[in-house]
């Protein structure tokens, strides 16, 4: 199970270097389809514009995102990962509860833990990073064994109090866990047998990280689905080529001596990504536990959303000024690396070009935004498809029930690129500019 790089199907190893390979092919080809539809579209384009803007302008809206697309669902496509091994005796970890003004869901937090009956030895860590409300009297009021709580005088951020906890953890495998995120049932082994099972050099697992709240009102309706849908299938993805990109800090597993060997958390608006990044950059493996369930509480409101996804997308620009030789390292899961590359570029031309171009085409201006964008509709239903039946049959898997909630979904697929884009480019733009840095919201 440990033998890197092998997965079975039928009896029959496949390496997963012929699967990158061919799901690398059918992408390019995919594109150069793509190009041949698209060759009236240019020409007409090129006729107002220039031949050179057009081709920039219709590799930007189409072609790079339907290689990206089409990557995803080939890859998809081709991944049978084996199960976790059976685990004759769980090891001792420590859970690591960064808090700051968390009273009214930290409770909730730790009877979700109690509740595993991890059937191995546990320690619960609560930082309270300098609330100020009463967060460190609802952990100190609570009876539950094993529970330590660290103060910190003053908020210094979200990775300062997890390099606190780091120093005061006694086991050597570490769980990270928001303070308002609630573990499914068996959330804790899953993630504890997939780190067992995976081959030998992972040192972080990514947990499965779904929506809590999604019945709050639309914006949470439409999250649910991104959660469900884009985060998870891409990090399933990514961990088929040996090697997720983000174990994001609301519920993800380390290694202990491996975190401290590159320096802890780092002082980073994206501390959880700059870290991943730095332990792929040593070589390590990052894997992903998709039965690893927990459910988090999602932004209720769109500046609380915009907060979050900018700080997202701030992170990304950290991870690659910290950690720049990613993009020189051969490696499996190199073409995920130059695809978070890519994003910034796409999200521009989304903005800038696409949308102004979907304007002009109510009024009868089809230069952009015409009948021939409708040629990426296709991949896009099949990768919705796809996506959704591997998030189903895991859902399944787990007793778990996948919720009606069509009208969510159709504003995820009409609606959620133009409600996020604009958070992002404007973290981006704030890491180019270098402003201030501040923990915000998750």
């Amino acid at each position: 199970m440990r033998e890197a790089g092998l997965e079975q199907r039928a009896g029959l190893y496949v390496p997963v270097k012929y699967k990158l390979a061919l799901a690398l092919t059918l992408a390019v080809l995919w594109c150069a389809v793509s190009w041949h539809l698209a060759r009236p579209w240019t020409d007409e384009l090129a006729g107002h514009i220039g031949y050179p803007l057009a081709l920039v302008i219709v590799i930007g809206i189409a072609v790079l995102p339907g290689y990206a697309n089409a990557f995803i669902f080939f890859s998809l496509a081709f991944d049978r990962r084996p199960g976790s091994k059976p685990v004759a005796a769980f090891p001792p970890i420590s859970l690591l509860i960064a808090a700051y003004n968390e009273e009214q869901s930290i409770a909730s937090t730790i009877d979700s833990i109690v509740g595993q009956h991890y059937p191995g030895e546990l320690e619960i860590i609560v930082i309270d990073d300098g609330s100020t409300d009463a967060t460190a009297q609802v952990v100190g009021g609570l009876r539950v064994p094993h529970l330590r709580l660290v103060r910190l005088p003053r908020n210094g951020g979200k990775a300062r109090a997890l390099n606190r906890g780091l120093e005061a953890a006694r086991h050597e495998l570490i769980v990270s866990i928001d303070a308002d995120t609630f573990l499914y049932r068996g959330a804790l082994e899953a993630i504890v047998a997939r780190y067992l099972s995976d081959p030998a050099g992972t040192v972080a697992v990514a947990g499965a990280v779904h929506v809590r709240n999604s019945r709050e009102n639309w914006l949470t309706r439409i999250q649910e689905w991104d959660f469900f849908h884009g985060i998870a299938v891409v990090k399933r993805t990514q961990s088929l080529y040996q090697g997720t990109l983000v174990a994001q800090g609301a519920f993800s597993l380390y290694r202990k001596r491996a975190v401290l060997e590159v320096g802890s958390w780092p002082d980073t608006v994206g501390e959880d990504i700059v870290l991943s990044w730095a332990l792929l950059k040593r070589g390590y493996r990052i894997g992903y536990a998709e039965n690893g369930v927990v459910f988090t509480n999602v932004p209720t409101s769109y500046k609380q959303f915009f907060r979050q996804r900018q700080r997202w997308a701030r992170g990304l620009i950290e991870a690659f000024k910290h950690h720049p030789g990613v993009l020189l390292q051969p490696r499996l899961n190199l073409p995920f690396f130059y695809l978070n590359l890519i994003f910034p570029l796409l999200d521009l031309f989304f903005l800038l070009v696409f949308v102004p171009g979907v304007i002009a085409a109510l009024f009868g201006r089809y230069y952009i935004a015409g009948p021939m964008t409708l040629a990426v509709l296709p991949l896009a239903v099949l990768n919705n498809l796809l996506m959704y039946q591997v998030q189903r049959s895991m859902f399944q898997s787990k007793s778990l029930r996948v919720r009606r909630n069509r009208l969510g979904f159709l504003f995820y697929m009409l609606f959620y690129q133009l409600l996020m884009t604009p958070a992002c480019v404007a973290g981006y733009a704030a890491e180019v500019a270098n402003r201030r840095k501040n923990w915000g919201t998750k």
